[in-house]
């Protein structure tokens, strides 16, 4: 494995996202247009490379001044534990240092993972979802 190394550019090839998103299981990865175009539109968007490889991406969105909500954290299943995860994060921490806020939305069993990274779990909210699955 090269040296990985990150970036914080809004462009994208549709093969790359649909690579990086369906390594993980996401059917996101399926509408790879809609992504490429996502990420554009997306405020803050960081990557992780390995050589031209997208192996990992975070992104987010903001109000401008007291909240930014991470939408996107996935890294390819070959490249975790190995500290890019949480270098991703620590990428928009440091972006939104001076916001009230980071918010992200986390699956049970990713919350030690989150924990590690900082956030804590709130006692009194539950995520909710509207999905629109298309077929």
């Amino acid at each position: 494995m090269c040296e990985i190394l990150y970036d914080d550019t809004h462009e994208f090839k549709r093969n790359d996202l649909k690579e990086l998103f369906c390594s993980v299981g996401w059917s996101s990865g399926y509408f790879s247009d809609k992504l490429v175009i996502a990420m554009k539109n997306f405020e803050t968007v960081f990557s992780a490379w390995d050589g031209d490889k997208l192996v990992g991406l975070i992104c987010a969105m903001d109000d401008g001044i007291m909240t930014a909500y991470i939408h996107y954290l996935l890294v390819m299943p070959e490249y975790q534990s190995k500290g890019i995860g949480k270098e991703l994060v620590m990428k928009m921490k440091n972006h939104y240092k001076d916001y009230l806020r980071i918010v992200i939305v986390a699956y049970d069993d990713e919350i030690e993972f989150y924990e590690n990274c900082g956030f804590e779990k709130a006692d009194d909210a539950s995520p909710m979802f509207i999905t629109e699955l298309w077929t």
